[in-house]
């Protein structure tokens, strides 16, 4: 037993003493010019609550106290023979009771045995937990009573020196305003509060931000909010009250994600490559084929606990509906986090990425190109799982790879980046699953490891509005311009009057691929299902063709097909071997239950775009209350710049809300 109290005496939790810790309390950035505390912490304690050291909850309980109208003390310190502190103890001033004293004129007893407290531990993690709470006083208490307390004064707990300031590279403290901040431990602990932009000195704890950089976040998000009334962002805080994670959205994306929201890819390249934006993109496909972005976040670093809230805060916005599939890099942080907040969605490993990692773990090997040809032709050729099984352990023992570290963590992996166990996995187009296939950033070319933050956000407008001019682009394309058909397949034809150009570009290599399956023969029958096999040509290596065989079934009574390459889970449409065998069946149509209407070109998505005036749909009452609203910005903009302008303003407003109203009058 290696555990002890500080107390120089056994006395219990609720009526210790109070005495000063050793140490001193990072309290400096909110020492105001009287020499008293700021308070800036509104949330009340609660249990679960983590710190990064024991001053820090010191010093968020305290601020709580000021805001509250009570003062701290210090009841039990707990310290293992090693000296570490382990356990805590932070009370009511009125906590407990003095001890009698024998003077002729004792003072009088101020104390209430106020149960009021926190108690709070070291965890495994090396962070601080508070494990139990009482907020109820015995006693009045009221921030406006005037009365400050020993704990609000500027000095370090437990110090008789001033603390200096710290005066680094600039940091911002970005306080909320019509927003919420979501703790990690609670998904539906929601608080509102306000507040503004400020100095601090640079913890670890809190985003690294350069000179201007929370001024230039501030005026963007404001500028949003102005033009666009469902734009969303959530701040969090760390126990100094410093920007620590950031996330926003635009009222586009929350529309878009109902539409494209089945499979989600994560990007955490520039936090994981160490970008000076520390940028973590949420991005789905779109009826195109094309990227769409469904959020943005800035984190601290790569931890459960930032990936955790950033997920939460997303799902949050996203009004709690979480995607069917994400896609992330291969980090335990992420797949711990993603599991925390996704229990119930498909987690898949980028298998891009993580063949884009070959040369730097593997290259230095003996026989590296003959390595490289076994793990492709194991990962994109295998069909069946005990194909990829025996193929690995060929590859393993052939080339004496038991002993390579990252490999044996793939292997235990394999289940969420090798394409052969994840064919019931529906991932739109997301997933590579050839060597060509490429999966590149949605802010590639905008981006890079040294572009700062401000510039980004200048960048970050220019990306939306290209994504957002190519949809367009492809949109127009899709509903006026002729598709024009080469095969003469009744599939093509079917699938050209219901999806997009672009899609329908991508379905027609598997309808000309149904030319090079030169054979197509019914193995048996069960009932109504039936297992064909389809012969077909595909490329093994670099000039290299080899007959595959592919297995199909199908069920003419409910008229489902399935083929073993998964191709339809992966790219959202029917392979050239399951086309092979409806022709086969004479089914002219693709059946209905393989048509998505993620692809469809004829479906109205109700976006929040950025109109002109001629490109308003005045059917559509979400498009007109967009436009609406912009322009009666820009009038307000233009009317508070002088009292005069106010005056005509009001005056125009008034015009147009008489004219309205006759409107109405004279259609009844």
């Amino acid at each position: 037993m290696d555990e002890v109290s500080l107390n120089s005496e056994p006395v219990g939790d609720d009526d210790a003493d109070g005495f000063e810790i050793e140490g001193d309390c990072a309290m400096t950035e909110y020492v105001g010019q009287a020499g008293i505390i700021q308070g800036e912490n509104p949330l009340p304690p609660a249990v679960g609550m983590e710190f990064e050291s024991y001053e820090d909850v010191y010093y968020f309980y305290n601020c709580y106290a000021k805001d509250q109208g009570f003062g701290v003390r210090v009841s039990n310190t707990w310290y293992r023979k090693s000296k570490e502190r382990y356990r805590g103890k932070l009370s009511c001033s009125s906590a407990g009771f003095k001890k009698k004293s024998e003077a002729n004129r004792p003072r009088p007893e101020t104390r209430t045995g106020c149960p009021a407290m926190i108690k709070f531990r070291l965890m495994d993690s090396k962070r601080w937990r508070i494990i139990e709470v009482e907020v109820e006083h015995n006693h009045l208490i009221s921030p406006k009573s005037g009365k400050f307390y020993k704990s609000h004064k500027h000095l370090g707990v437990g110090t008789k020196r001033a603390l200096q300031l710290e005066s680094a590279e600039e940091a911002q403290k970005i306080r909320l305003f019509r927003t919420v901040v979501i703790d990690t431990e609670d998904n539906e602990s929601l608080d509102v509060d306000e507040g503004v932009f400020g100095n601090n000195v640079d913890y670890c704890n809190q985003l690294k931000l350069k000179v201007g950089d929370a001024q230039a976040v501030l005026n963007y998000f404001t500028h949003l909010q102005l033009i666009n009334p469902n734009f969303f962002y959530v701040v969090d805080l760390n126990e100094k009250g410093c920007l620590r994670n950031l996330f926003w959205t635009d009222a586009r994306a929350r529309v878009a994600y109902g539409y494209f929201g089945d499979a989600v890819a994560i990007d955490t390249a520039c936090l994981t490559n160490k970008y000076e934006v520390p940028l973590v993109s949420f991005v789905g496909v779109n009826h195109h084929g094309q990227s769409v972005l469904l959020g943005c976040g800035l984190l601290v670093g790569e931890t459960t606990e930032s990936y955790t809230w950033l997920f939460r805060a997303w799902l949050t916005c996203m009004l709690g509906r979480p995607p069917q599939a994400i896609i992330t890099d291969q980090c335990s942080t992420l797949q711990t986090a993603v599991a925390d907040v996704f229990p119930r969605a498909s987690h898949c490993l980028c298998l891009s990425h993580i063949m884009q990692k070959i040369p730097e773990k593997l290259e230095g090997l003996y026989e590296y190109e003959a390595i490289i040809a076994a793990l492709n032709k194991a990962v994109y050729h295998s069909l069946r799982p005990e194909e990829f099984e025996a193929a690995w352990e060929d590859m393993m023992q052939r080339h004496g790879l038991r002993d390579q570290k990252w490999l044996q963590v793939l292997y235990e992996d394999r289940k969420r980046w090798v394409p052969v166990y994840l064919k019931d996995t529906f991932l739109a187009g997301m997933f590579p699953i050839q060597p060509s296939d490429v999966v590149s950033s949605f802010f590639e070319g905008y981006l890079d490891k040294h572009t700062p933050l401000k510039e980004f956000l200048d960048k970050y407008d220019q990306a939306l509005q290209t994504k957002h001019h190519l949809e367009d682009l492809a949109d127009m394309n899709s509903r006026n311009s002729t598709y024009m058909l080469k095969s003469g397949s009744y599939f093509e034809l079917q699938l050209s009057k219901l999806y997009t150009n672009d899609i329908l570009e991508m379905f027609k290599r598997e309808v000309e691929g149904m030319y090079s399956c030169f054979s197509t023969r019914q193995l048996n029958a069960d009932g109504p299902i039936s297992t064909y096999i389809v012969k077909d040509q595909v490329d093994v290596e670099r000039n290299r063709r080899e007959a595959r065989d592919y297995e199909v079934f199908y069920n003419a009574t409910e008229m489902e097909v399935l083929c073993i390459c998964g191709l339809f889970n992966f790219k959202g449409y029917l392979c050239r071997h399951a086309l092979c065998v409806l022709n086969q069946n004479g089914m002219e149509e693709i059946p209905p239950q393989y048509i998505l209407s993620r692809w469809r070109k004829d479906i109205p998505r109700n976006y929040v775009l950025d109109y002109s005036s001629n490109g308003v749909d005045a059917n559509n009452p979400v498009h007109r209350f967009d436009h609406l609203y912009k322009c009666v910005v820009q009038v307000v903009e233009e009317g508070r710049k002088s009292e005069d302008r106010y005056k005509f303003a009001l005056q125009a407003l008034d015009q147009i809300l008489n004219k309205l109203r006759l409107v109405d009058n004279q259609s009844m």
